[in-house]
This record gives C-alpha cells, sequence and structure tokens, in this order.
C-alpha cells in the first residue's frame, strides 16, 4: 500500500551537480546508474506522495541555492548534498547556508556534519565518552610518516574526510610498514586529504540506521557479507562493493537482518541512540560498527545523511519493520519541517 502524504508540499531537490535526475533513468548503465540511484529514487517517491518537486544541482555557487528558494518558495529543501565545490566536508557549509535562509530542509544540521565528517574528531568525542572505536593516527599530506607505537599491525587505511568507500579497497588493509607507507601516499593523492589509519577489528560488519531528533528511532542492526569471498578473506565494503554491481554479484555481496542475541540487539539499539546524541546528529545517520567474536562493539563511521536509495541498506532496514519507501522519505520531511536549529 502506498503512503500518500497528508499535505502536498513544494519540495527543492538538491543535489550534487554531477547526478541531477534531469535525464530518462533508463539512459544511464553501470556505475553511473549507481551513483545517482538515490536521487533518481527520491524525486520519484517525492512526487508519488503527491509533492510538487523542483531540482537543482549545487557545484561551487551557492547562488544556485538561493535563487531557487526565492523561485520556488519551498516549504522544504529535500537536501542529498554531498560536496560542495568538489569537497566532501564542505556539505556542512550548505547546510548552514540553508539555516542563515530560514529555510526549512530535511537531513543533519551543520554541527552534526562537521563533527561526524572528520573521522577522527568523531573518534575523539567518543573515546570521552568511553564509546569503543579503533586506535587510529592521522596523516597529513606532505608530512613526515611517523607510526606511533601504539598502533598494531594489520592497520586500515582511508580518507581522512571522504565518504562512500572513496579510495578503499582490498589493499587499504596492510600488514607491513612498507605497504602503510604506499596505502598513505595512494590516499593523499586519490583523494587530496589526509589518510586515517586505524587497527584493523576483525570481526562482521554491521549497519545501524537511526532517524529522529529529540525522539529516536534506531531501525533494526543490518549486516554485510560477501559469500563468495575466500574463508579467511576479511569482509571489507570498498569502493567496488558499493558501486559496482559485477563485482557485488562476483563476490557474492548480500546485506540482510543481522542475527543477534536480544541482549546484543538491544545494545546495539542503545548505542546508536547514544552515539547519535553525542554526535549532536539530527534528521537520519548510519551508524557502521564492527562486531568481535568477543562481542565487542567497535564503532567504525557515523555517517549523517546516508544513502536512502530504495533497495539500500537504510531504506531496507525500515522495510523490514513495516516502512514503505514512501513512507520513510515523508517520515524525513517531517522531521525536517519540526527541526529547529539551536545554539
Amino acid at each position: 500500500m502506498t503512503v500518500a502524504a497528508s499535505k502536498a508540499l513544494r519540495v527543492l531537490l538538491l543535489t550534487d551537480e554531477a547526478v541531477v535526475p534531469d535525464k530518462p533513468r533508463r539512459q544511464l548503465e553501470g556505475r553511473d546508474a549507481e551513483l545517482s540511484k538515490t536521487e533518481y529514487d527520491v524525486l520519484a517517491a517525492l512526487k508519488k506522495l503527491g509533492h510538487e518537486v523542483t531540482c537543482a544541482g549545487v557545484g561551487s555557487d551557492l547562488s544556485v541555492i538561493g535563487h531557487a528558494i526565492d523561485d520556488i518558495k519551498p516549504h522544504i529543501v529535500f537536501n542529498l548534498v554531498e560536496q560542495f565545490d568538489g569537497l566532501p566536508f564542505f556539505d556542512q557549509h550548505v547546510v548552514s547556508y540553508l539555516e542563515l535562509r530560514k529555510q526549512k530542509y530535511t537531513g543533519c544540521n551543520p554541527r552534526g556534519l562537521t563533527l561526524a565528517r572528520d573521522k577522527a574528531l568523531t573518534k575523539k568525542v567518543l573515546a570521552y565518552h568511553r564509546i569503543p572505536s579503533p586506535r587510529f593516527a592521522v596523516f597529513k599530506p606532505r608530512k613526515r610518516i611517523v607510526v606511533p607505537s601504539r598502533l598494531n599491525l594489520p592497520l586500515f587505511v582511508k580518507s581522512l574526510t571522504d565518504e562512500g568507500s572513496e579510495g578503499i579497497s582490498q589493499a587499504s588493509l596492510v600488514r607491513d610498514y612498507e605497504k602503510l607507507t604506499e596505502r598513505i601516499a595512494f590516499i593523499h593523492e586519490k583523494t587530496s586529504s589526509a589518510a586515517l589509519v586505524e587497527e584493523f577489528i576483525e570481526g562482521r560488519e554491521i549497519y545501524v540506521g537511526v532517524f529522529g531528533n529529540e525522539l529516536l528511532t534506531a531501525l533494526p542492526p543490518w549486516e554485510l557479507t560477501m559469500n563468495n569471498l575466500p574463508k579467511d578473506a576479511p569482509v571489507i565494503a570498498t569502493d567496488k562493493a558499493k558501486w559496482d554491481p559485477n563485482y557485488q554479484r562476483r563476490v557474492g555481496l548480500k546485506s540482510g537482518p543481522a542475527k543477534l542475541d536480544e541482549q546484543m540487539a538491544k545494545e546495539v539499539e542503545r548505542t546508536s541512540k547514544r552515539i547519535f546524541r553525542l554526535l549532536g546528529l539530527s534528521g537520519c545517520a548510519r551508524l557502521d560498527y564492527r562486531l568481535t567474536e568477543r562481542r565487542r562493539l567497535y564503532l567504525l563511521e557515523a555517517n549523517p545523511n546516508p544513502q536512502i536509495a530504495r533497495n539500500e541498506d537504510f531504506a531496507d532496514s525500515a522495510e523490514h519493520v513495516g516502512m514503505e519507501y514512501e513512507e520513510l522519505l515523508q517520515k524525513l520531511i517531517t522531521l525536517g519541517l519540526s527541526y529547529e536549529p539551536r545554539p
């Protein structure tokens, strides 16, 4: 049964400039289709709900947003922007601009984005509150690489600020210091950001979706598996695992409800809501964990404004508890309309 919006709204759908859903979807294929999947799914669902939707792509000019707001006078901006001027950690400034315009929007607030986009800062905040995450070090470009003695091999290397598994592959897991140096240099060149190096945690890959402002809802824990990998190969959410359908089929990638006992399920839910609040998040987020054989839960990343495409983890976990896709998007709109910026 399709959910209808209680009131038709004027919605400005903001996306990155490269993925504006402005052409027939059937013209897209492969990686291009995957990268713009969320935008097309959200656009179709909002129209199905009866909303009047206008799309605008954001590149390096905030006036695009300002003109669209002046022309359309939207009740709400549905924010799918993930970067500004090619820089992922600048998405927070787009949201700040919306707040300065006193424009209602969906998704996370600027402060939450600032804390979560810097993965090292996230870890420092959570360490203060005794929430486990892998030990780490940050290596900036053009600086001498000195590995702290507290870090134990194997190590995992990724961008400090980029999202969507940018720069992550099986080679991100390194087992000697020569490979570590090479991979740090690769991240510097590939992403133009500092490299985050953290101890690799063996275990299950668990995702938890959370949405809300004050009153939070945690969706069922979701688990990523790759059934065609060699027995001892670790499950890593690489760039190909996220965006390459052929690779996904080859490794037998699947995601679904995590089989956890009641005590662990409650711990995951409680921890996820606590992290959401500690980082000052709002709207929606996905928390990525490793769960070890000894039942130790480590936060890997907090991802505000996660991918909300149809048939992806966040939407699937919502559907698992009876929330249809259109209902989920309408809920995000309701949260955006009720959110009030605070000092």
